[in-house]
């Protein structure tokens, strides 16, 4: 697993700032993960692999964006 330094928001004295900051973090989170997972089936990977690199199962992943129209194109 690749640690990542979040010390910025945790270590913020104003806990809502804080909130603030890691709602926005996680959305862009969220949007990066998206397109990744659109490149990872362009490039051929499977749902299971690609359940595997984010630590979830199958069903998940596929169920979050499997069959969703990613970037204007219906994912198979």
């Amino acid at each position: 697993m690749v640690e990542v330094d979040i010390s910025s928001i945790t270590g913020n004295a104003d806990p809502l700032e804080a909130l603030r900051e890691t709602a926005a973090l996680r959305r862009r989170l969220e949007g990066q993960e998206e397109v990744l997972v659109h490149r990872a089936r362009v490039a051929g990977s499977t749902w299971t692999q690609i359940a595997e690199a984010l630590g979830v199962s199958k069903q998940a992943v596929h169920k979050k964006y499997g069959g969703r129209r990613l970037f204007g194109r219906a994912e198979d």
